[in-house]
């Protein structure tokens, strides 16, 4: 039987053959979900014998693989945040670009302290935003909103692992329309792939994101459909004073501009680049006057 370094090395040598640019270090996290270990044991026990059951995982786990499968569908989870969330094809996979929204959205509830907000994750998929705002931030009450039940389903099994089950309360439905009450934040990474860019997105040059739900990634002929309907209903869902977050495609930050500032004309505007120097969010921070909720139609 072979060696848990036998494994390792076979693994690298496949994903290599496959053309995997990061051949090693998925081989080692192959080997090491599959046997159920650390890296540190990965290397102080690589004499191990692995047992046949085990060998026969690993070599279906590969075949999943290269056959450009996402490693974190093959494994069945994705840190997010210093979290770990359990992801399958059901739900998109977080991105670390989209940490960025979660990091301005803790500082912008950090800076009304005292106050016990409440925030809305719109299209919440794994719910990676929801609950790392709800572990960073635990006075506040987050609504995790999504139109697809079995996104919700994986939102609950990752709000229940990593202990905020009692302070995310998922909503099924399109967009706000769920709220039963407005809110001071509303946060959202909606699809926002143009329709027109989807066969590159999801082709040959990008074959892992054609695993991925396509409803999550395509944003209609201009990839602002939901973008556009969220901030025409974002108004008269927000209280006085409150803020929209949004991540954007690098090249949308004008278009999303003018959206925004037609849904809040007195509000404060702004675009948010990030690390890469791209486009990456739009901040909407509301100024009206207060108004008597009315759920949007």
């Amino acid at each position: 039987m072979p060696t848990i370094n036998d494994l390792l090395i076979a693994t690298r040598r496949r994903l290599e053959d496959a053309d995997d640019l990061e051949a090693g270090l998925e081989a080692e996290v192959l080997v090491m979900h599959v046997l159920g270990i650390a890296r540190t044991q990965l290397y102080t026990h690589r004499g191990d014998v692995a047992e046949a059951a085990a060998v026969a995982a690993l070599d279906a786990a590969v075949a999943r693989r290269v056959t450009g499968e996402p490693l974190a569908y093959v494994t069945g989870q994705r840190e997010f945040y210093a979290l770990d969330f359990l992801v399958d094809k059901r739900v998109l996979i977080p991105r670390p670009e989209t940490e960025l929204l979660v990091d301005e959205a803790l500082a912008w509830l950090r800076g009304h302290f005292g106050q016990r907000l409440a925030i809305a994750d719109v299209g919440t998929g794994s719910g990676a935003i929801a609950v790392s705002i709800a572990r960073n931030y635990p006075g506040g009450a987050v609504y995790a909103i999504d139109a697809s039940p079995s996104a919700l389903e994986v939102a609950a099994t990752n709000a229940e692992r990593l202990g905020v089950a009692g302070r995310v309360m998922l909503l099924e439905g399109d967009l706000l329309r769920p709220l039963q009450a407005p809110v001071d934040l509303i946060i959202a990474n909606l699809p926002y792939v143009r329709e027109d860019q989807m066969p590159l997105w999801c082709g040959a040059t990008q074959v892992e994101l054609a695993f991925e739900p396509f409803d999550a990634l395509c944003g209609g002929p201009d990839g602002l459909d939901a973008i556009r309907r969220l901030l025409q209903q974002a108004p008269a869902s927000l209280r006085e004073g409150g803020a929209v977050m949004l991540e954007i495609g690098a090249d949308q930050g004008e278009a999303v501009t003018q959206l925004a500032l037609q849904a809040f004309p007195e509000g404060r505007v702004r675009l948010k680049k990030d690390l890469a120097g791209l486009d990456r969010m739009i901040i909407a921070e509301a100024r009206p006057p207060s108004r008597r909720f009315v759920p949007p139609h």
